[in-house]
């Protein structure tokens, strides 16, 4: 982005070449990645049980009620983590402490291996509610099972009922932001 574009920290709207076809109100997914990489979130990875198993790094995840107990995560249509969902209905959540940063990338590496060996890497158990993977010596873990799923765009937002939640022992999690881990 050229210099030109910035005003006392604030970022202009893109210019025309770099907004999608259709709508030139809308910011380009550059610019969006760009900007929210300078929201700190937590990260998760999120695994899937049964006939499906499945692990997957995340930030985009986030309790949504407490009465009914809710979470939410955000999935794109194209990755393996969306089928393994939409097939199973449930999910878990390992929300990872800030010394897992190698299982971070583990579960956010396309070369791993698919199926129950891409959990030989790590130390886990299975979830009691929904046999999902949960990973040790992450910061709390939860067992949710799907109740909705949203378009967004090219992800689904599932929204799914929290079965278990538990509480690990450590008081510092990792986080992403600025495009790496911190």
């Amino acid at each position: 982005m050229s210099d030109d574009r910035r005003t006392t920290g604030l970022m202009l709207p893109a210019t025309a070449d770099e907004t999608p076809p259709g709508d030139s109100r809308l910011v380009s997914g550059a610019a969006l990645r760009e900007a929210m990489s300078w929201f700190a979130t937590g990260v998760v990875v999120l695994t899937v049980g049964g006939d499906h198993v499945h692990g997957m790094t995340a930030n985009a995840f986030s309790s949504v009620s407490l009465h009914p107990p809710l979470a939410l995560c955000c999935v794109a249509h194209d990755a393996t983590m969306h089928a393994a969902i939409t097939a199973t209905g449930s999910f878990g959540v390992s929300v990872l402490a800030a010394e897992q940063k190698d299982t971070a990338r583990h579960f956010a590496d396309r070369r791993r291996p698919r199926g129950l060996a891409q959990f030989d890497a790590v130390d886990w158990l299975p979830g009691p509610c929904t046999g999902a993977p949960l990973l040790a010596g992450a910061l709390a873990w939860l067992e949710c099972e799907l109740t909705e799923s949203f378009p967004g765009g090219d992800h689904s937002i599932f929204v799914g009922a929290v079965l278990a939640a538990t509480r690990g022992s450590g008081d510092s999690g990792l986080l992403f932001f600025g495009g790496g881990y911190r």
